[in-house]
């Protein structure tokens, strides 16, 4: 079950969120998805990651079957020209990049491939520029 809160005064485009936690993580999964704006996602990665910076997503799993996702709307629209994105489908790839992440996936090639797979199945995007678009630009991030 996927439990929606909204934080901010973004309006969120139509996104089949539980079906793509069904998916990844199962029927049986306790998800909480909140949308949140730069100030708490700070909050969140200095306190959980040491980070003093804003994220565009964070995943924190509790039990086996539940786990929380929080996306920054703000970092989220601000990214839009770096992935040559719109914002329906890049909302959809970080929470499908959040679910793996809650999957017990880290970044990897077969991360990418998992993303791939459900972006193709669940964003109906008929190209896949924008999905190499965004491995390219996290790929040079891991270069760093």
């Amino acid at each position: 079950m996927v439990t929606i809160s909204n934080t901010t005064r973004k309006r969120l485009p139509a996104l089949p969120f539980s079906d793509i936690a069904d998916a990844v993580l199962g029927k049986n999964y306790d998800l909480s998805l909140v949308f949140i704006g730069n100030k708490k996602s700070r909050t969140l990665n200095k306190t959980y990651r040491g980070k003093d910076k804003s994220t565009n997503v964070l995943s924190f799993p509790y039990e086996k079957k539940s786990g929380e996702i929080f996306i920054d709307l703000a970092k989220t629209q601000s990214e839009l020209k770096k992935f040559d994105s719109t914002f329906r489908f890049h909302l959809g790839y970080l929470f499908i990049h959040g679910v793996l992440h809650l999957k017990g996936m880290d970044h990897s090639s077969r991360m990418d491939r998992a993303e791939t797979k459900l972006i193709n199945t669940f964003l109906n995007e008929k190209t896949n520029h924008r999905r190499t678009r965004h491995r390219d630009v996290a790929n040079s991030r891991r270069r760093l």
